[in-house]
């Protein structure tokens, strides 16, 4: 699929909104620039490439990255949390633990 090779050569989120001719407001680009490229990768793991010509492929792409960045629009990268780092904020606290023998004084 050429436009899977054209994105892989690209270097700025500009770069693929342009070459899948997909508008967007440059304040939220750059906020969410590489959080909303990794989104689009994540919906394209999934959207089932296999099989289709170059022209539906390269829908699929320009739909993958507008849903994407549509999520980005609507809310911010703290609450979509695409990287792990964000993701492990939300963990819970680990609970603490004190062995009985360091609350006894040993006698």
């Amino acid at each position: 699929m050429a436009v899977l090779d054209d994105l892989r050569s690209l270097s700025s989120a500009e770069d693929f909104f342009a070459r899948l001719d997909v508008a967007y407001d440059p304040a939220v680009l750059n906020v969410a620039r590489l959080h909303i490229l990794r989104r689009m990768g994540e919906y394209l793991r999934g959207a089932g490439m296999d099989g289709l010509d170059d022209a539906a492929a390269e829908a699929r792409c320009r739909d993958t990255l507008d849903r994407a960045y549509r999520d980005f629009v609507t809310g911010s990268p703290l609450e979509h949390r695409v990287f792990k780092v964000l993701k492990d904020a939300l963990a819970p606290p680990a609970r603490a633990f004190v062995p009985l023998s360091d609350l006894t004084d040993g006698s």
